[in-house]
């Protein structure tokens, strides 16, 4: 099936980036969520990015609007019948996907793939969920969607060689650099990011040292272009520590424990960028 249109279910961070780079792609988007004002909010939030792009001379006014026509909002699922492939962005929450994918599963044609955008969930899970299981795979995107190149290409026990090709040459025709993982919790990236992310947490905790400080020790000394602590805010504290309860109930190993602070938190409501405040604070 040629993929011509391609649905985005979630307009938030991860949604709306999608849906981004794909209508910038020239594919049409349908953009769902569950409210209209969702779904608003995040073309709003495209709208603002593709402006900078125009203020930075990196696209013209003309393609600015000619890539905000590409993107259909919806709210009802039903209209992903006219989609020729999917990517579920929800949240990070197994069971809003079960859902999602049993909905899906019976609205969308007998040949269009179902994605998810889980970033620890398990894809052979969500897969048992459809009458399609061979044609569900992982296509899990990093955040920011529009900057950063990889998509971590998952494969569940029943996920086809077929979809897997397509989905991988999908990802290069966006733009990215595919890489494959096999369905175990956390993936790659998420079982390898997450206990160094929780370690700073615990470090930050036990009064080692400062938020800032521990970050500063991590960017300089370790070579990486963001402390930890920072990326958390970034990806979302809930987030977060919906990953790490994947992991360690998929694992039941206790180094994935999640720290207490970081449950404290997300108790808080302090999510990081997202709210204005998590282990920094963020004006907009």
């Amino acid at each position: 099936m040629e993929i011509k249109t391609i649905g985005v279910i979630g307009a938030g961070q991860m949604g709306h980036g999608i849906a981004q780079v794909a209508a910038s792609k020239g594919f049409s988007v349908i953009l769902h969520d569950i409210d209209l004002s969702l779904v608003e909010k995040g073309k709003e939030k495209i709208a603002a990015i593709l402006a900078r792009l125009v203020a930075k001379e990196r696209i013209t006014e003309g393609e600015k609007r000619e890539i905000e026509g590409r993107i259909r909002g919806v709210t009802a699922l039903s209209d992903m019948v006219d989609a020729d492939f999917v990517v579920e962005a929800a949240t990070e929450n197994a069971g809003i996907k079960l859902d999602i994918f049993r909905t899906l599963d019976e609205v969308c044609r007998p040949g269009v793939i179902l994605a998810s955008n889980t970033s620890s969930i398990s894809i052979t899970r969500l897969a048992a969920a459809t009458k399609r299981p061979e044609r569900v795979i992982g296509m899990h995107f990093m955040n920011p969607v529009p900057v950063m190149k990889l998509v971590e290409v998952v494969t569940g026990l029943p996920t086809s060689e077929e979809t897997r090709s397509t989905v991988e040459d999908l990802a290069r025709r966006l733009g990215k650099e595919p890489r494959h993982a096999k369905d175990f919790p956390g993936f790659v990236i998420n079982r390898i990011l997450m206990p160094m992310i929780n370690e700073a947490i615990f470090a930050l905790q036990e009064g080692v040292g400062s938020a800032q400080d521990i970050d500063d020790i991590m960017r300089m000394g370790a070579n990486h272009p963001m402390g930890p602590l920072a990326l958390a805010d970034l990806i979302g504290l809930d987030t977060c520590l919906a990953i790490l309860e994947v992991l360690h109930e998929g694992f039941g190993d206790p180094k994935f424990r999640p720290c207490p602070l970081l449950r404290n938190y997300v108790a808080a409501g302090w999510l990081g960028r997202k709210t204005g405040r998590g282990f920094f604070t963020y004006t907009s």
